[in-house]
């Protein structure tokens, strides 16, 4: 069960968002409700980074981007696998569980659910000569979908990750695993991607998307290691599509954006209609998309809980810790990073409580 600190922290996020419907007899204060909103630095870097609609989050150029990605998960990681495990993404839940009932649920296999559930939805055969053999995890974070992919199908599976130490936990987990001869990772950018043409069946990106500075290159890298007739698939955060006679999103949609990407060091967002245009512009075959927003609403709240248990605070004190020369002293204090981003969680609660944040998953096949 949640300690109270962490039942306290959900009811007030809860209570912040008129979508939560919390059972009559919790009440909770405004007042700390507004202090578990983060206050995020708005110290502007003095280099440039485009964002759409007007945006003012951080200006970040690509480079400043890919470090920051980095730094996060290399501090934030050891501290969400202490707490969630190996799977780094979204977890699929039923859609219309109650609030607190969803709380209640076994995150770690909704994870596994929502990989085996884009699967299914994706169409990707189990058996035969269209079972995937060669696969590609694009931002694999410490290894579960890739070794979960391999277990599934038998499959060869690379990992691409911007964290050294993501690449090295999940080089070591996979071989505890015993899978070393058939999973591998490596420090490498999705945007330029060190693999030949035409080399995977299956090139999967679960939650990587919403990071990559371009998209357009992103989705031209996806289909240039794609095999002749393989399938990419794509499940990332977007921002909603605008309505008829809207040019922009709303000015507070648009600031929530921002801290948003201020917190996770993610470029402009998607929509995903801007999504299908572009798989449509590079000839894909069989081009679907759909949106699982209802399906994800539990995570957040879930998230935001965790930081709150005993296991979460220590984590993020641990993530702070560091050897201060002359190397006799250790300093330990929350990650600024780490708990940047583990506060941030109330921004994406907000986000898709307001339907401005939508869970996005598109498949298409490479032409034979």
């Amino acid at each position: 069960s949640l300690p109270a600190a962490a039942a306290v922290a959900v009811a007030a996020a809860a209570a912040a968002f008129p979508s939560i419907h919390l059972p009559a007899p919790v009440v909770v204060g405004r007042r700390f409700t507004t202090a578990l909103r983060p206050s995020l630095p708005l110290t502007k870097a003095t280099h440039s980074h485009s964002h759409s609609l007007g945006s003012n989050a951080i200006k970040r150029t690509v480079e400043e981007l890919n470090q920051g990605i980095a730094d996060l998960y290399d501090s934030s990681s050891p501290t969400w696998e202490n707490v969630w495990g190996d799977h780094m993404h979204h977890g699929y839940y039923d859609s219309g569980l109650s609030f607190w009932n969803a709380l209640q649920t076994d995150h770690i296999a909704a994870q596994v659910r929502m990989i085996e559930q884009t699967l299914a939805w994706a169409e990707v055969p189990e058996e035969g000569s269209g079972k995937p053999r060669c696969v590609l995890d694009v931002g694999c974070g410490i290894g579960g979908s890739s070794r979960h992919l391999a277990n599934k199908y038998g499959s060869e599976v690379k990992g691409i990750t911007l964290s050294q130490w993501q690449s090295q936990r999940a080089t070591a987990l996979t071989a505890s695993a015993g899978l070393s001869k058939k999973v591998s990772f490596q420090v490498a950018d999705a945007l330029n991607q060190p693999f030949p043409d035409n080399q995977f069946d299956l090139v999967w990106s679960m939650e990587s998307a919403e990071h990559m500075p371009d998209k357009q290159k992103f989705l031209q890298e996806l289909t240039r290691v794609a095999a002749p007739g393989g399938r990419i698939i794509i499940v990332t955060w977007c921002h909603r599509d605008l309505l008829p006679g809207e040019t922009s999103l709303k000015v507070a949609e648009q600031r929530l954006l921002d801290k948003i990407c201020d917190a996770y060091y993610l470029p402009a967002w998607y929509s995903p209609s801007g999504y299908v245009n572009l798989a449509q512009s590079m000839n894909l075959q069989d081009i679907k998309s759909t949106d699982w927003s209802d399906h994800i609403t539990p995570f957040w709240p879930a998230v935001l809980a965790s930081v709150f248990t005993w296991k979460g605070l220590f984590g993020l004190l641990k993530s702070g810790a560091s050897l201060s020369p002359p190397y006799t002293k250790i300093c330990i204090c929350p990650g600024r990073k780490t708990l940047q981003g583990a506060l941030a969680t109330v921004y994406m609660v907000q986000g898709y409580n307001i339907g401005l944040i939508k869970f996005f998953l598109i498949t298409a096949c490479k032409v034979a």
